[in-house]
């Protein structure tokens, strides 16, 4: 991934690499936010069907017990000749076996949310990533009178330049 349109290695001033690393360094600021989001908008999701799974299960669990409990205790009762109250306690504990069953899939919705770590996954990456820009901070050096007549001039820069592959 080169650039064309400008300087490129040791020809760049200064002034441009600095440009380009505080570019490159937002540019990475920017995705880390964008992955943080894009992790809490599945955590949420799944949160979001788990709760509504349980919102359904209570919903059934209070307005089907009356209309299955007569149909279903009426449909036992016409079938086995039981007692009435008999077919009444099973058509309930069907209704409640149900509800339990879909609180159940609320549950496993819940723990997939939480175990997916998106705000855990979201702050590791920051944390790598400042990291590693803390080792690549370039360190200032002072230069004394001694140390300037060691560096070289400007066509023996731009020589060494050439030099390197």
């Amino acid at each position: 991934m080169s650039h064309t349109d400008g300087p490129v290695g040791a020809e760049r001033s200064l002034g441009q690499l600095v440009a380009h690393a505080t570019g490159e360094l937002s540019a990475l600021v920017h995705d880390e936010i964008a992955l943080a989001k894009a992790q809490l908008r599945q955590d949420v999701k799944r949160a979001g069907v788990g709760s509504a799974a349980f919102t359904v299960a209570g919903a059934l669990l209070i307005f089907s017990l009356p209309m299955l409990s007569f149909a279903l205790a009426y449909g036992i009762h016409a079938w086995s000749d039981w007692h009435l109250s008999v077919c009444f306690l099973l058509s309930f504990a069907a209704s409640v076996l149900l509800a339990g069953l879909i609180a159940l899939v609320g549950v496993v919705f819940l723990k997939k949310a939480k175990q997916g770590g998106g705000p855990q996954k979201a702050v590791a990456s920051a944390k790598e990533t400042a990291a590693v820009l803390q080792h690549a901070k370039p360190h200032p050096r002072a230069i004394g009178a001694t140390d300037a007549t060691a560096l070289p001039s400007a066509g023996e820069r731009k020589a060494v330049a050439r030099s390197t592959p």
